[in-house]
């Protein structure tokens, strides 16, 4: 799949904007807060309809408007045209469009236009809570396999019922046990996701984190859930008089875990800066390569400010590896400095476009700089 155009109004601090990418690699140049990131995210925008972050999407609109479209158009990987459009209007909600049609349920959308977003708040894949990494995985399941979704809306429901009756202090066993049961049927079809990914993606998780690495260190990821060892039901069964106690269901799918490590120890403890990027980089690729497998659709991949906390060796490795196989097609690269993006395209066998980003408008460079 590649993106062949987009459309931006009112987006972020970008009032208005068409551009043309190459098919292979685009890089944006501009310093920080010029429009870079914000290109980016609206290119997620319009594959998952959300924005990369848990922010409120009125946060979206432009300030001092009160609406925001994006439009873009593909090509996917048999040639066919598509085109998707994606608004918002204050009060009024969002809209999301493949082809002139509007989907029923957004959702239906999900996984058909896969990307992959690499952005400096990947970091707190390892350095913040467990729901960061659940949803992540969350995110990247849903894409790959549609009833994931649906099972993970249902088990929410069920959790926030048994959630109120808890804190209300009801004490009627086969009241709990109606809900827990519908609970206990998605979360089963959650953990067996969940640990399918985990087993899928290791290998090539492996083989990237040594790649850029150059084999410096060794890091490791393993999936933690309380389904591992017993079914929900015997969980809800053992922990209800605590959850009544506690007033919240304190065990069950929305707690479960990765674990990060660096040789024997925690990633999160002992990781540098460096290792923790090499770490959240080489997730993300192998992501890019289990969408690409699941889904049968070459994903986007929006690398954003990779440059920095990894010295040049490692990024040198990046480039190299996404650019130079034929398993990964269009790129979206960007950076504050010129000096590395022009490193970057002269290492570049393939097509590719320089775009300069000042306060939310774009102009193409032809063109790098030789040294």
């Amino acid at each position: 799949m590649r993106l062949d155009s987009i459309d931006i109004l009112n987006f972020k601090n970008i009032a208005e904007a068409r551009l043309e990418f190459s098919p292979r690699v685009n890089c944006l140049l501009g310093l920080n807060g010029m429009g870079k990131s914000n290109l980016l995210e609206a290119i997620h925008f319009l594959s998952m309809a959300r924005p990369i972050r848990s922010v409120p999407e009125s946060a979206l609109i432009r300030h001092g408007s009160d609406m925001l479209m994006v439009k873009g158009t593909y090509t996917s990987d048999s040639g066919a045209l598509e085109s998707v459009s994606c608004g918002i209007v204050k009060g009024k909600g969002k809209t999301l469009r493949r082809n002139d049609k509007e989907y029923q349920r957004i959702s239906e959308h999900i996984g058909k236009f896969p990307i992959v977003t690499v952005t400096p708040a990947d970091s707190e894949i390892v350095t913040g809570s467990g729901e960061v990494r659940r949803r992540l995985m969350d995110v990247v399941i849903s894409q790959a396999e549609p009833s994931y979704l649906s099972r993970l809306i249902r088990y929410n429901r069920g959790l926030e019922s048994r959630n109120k009756m808890l804190r209300a202090g009801v004490n009627d066993r086969i009241l709990y046990e109606s809900v827990e049961a519908g609970m206990a049927e998605a979360a089963s079809g959650i953990h067996e996701a969940r640990r399918r990914w985990t087993e899928d993606i290791l290998p090539d998780f492996a083989r990237y984190y040594s790649r850029i690495s150059d084999d410096a260190e060794k890091a490791s990821l393993s999936y933690r859930s309380v389904l591992n060892e017993r079914g929900l039901q015997e969980v809800f069964d053992a922990e209800r008089p605590r959850d009544l106690a506690l007033g919240f269901t304190s065990a069950g799918v929305h707690r479960d875990d990765l674990s990060t490590r660096l040789g024997d120890y925690s990633m999160r403890r002992l990781g540098s800066q460096g290792q923790v990027k090499t770490f959240t980089i080489a997730l993300r690729l192998a992501i890019f390569d289990y969408l690409r497998r699941k889904g049968g659709v070459t994903p986007v991949l929006l690398l954003d400010d990779i440059f920095d906390k990894l010295d040049a060796d490692r990024v040198g490795r990046i480039i190299t590896e996404v650019s130079g196989s034929d398993n990964f097609g269009q790129i979206f690269i960007t950076d504050t400095n010129r000096e590395h993006l022009d490193e970057t395209l002269r290492g570049i066998r393939s097509e590719s476009r320089l775009f300069e980003v000042e306060d939310g408008r774009f102009s193409e460079i032809t063109g790098y700089e030789e040294t």
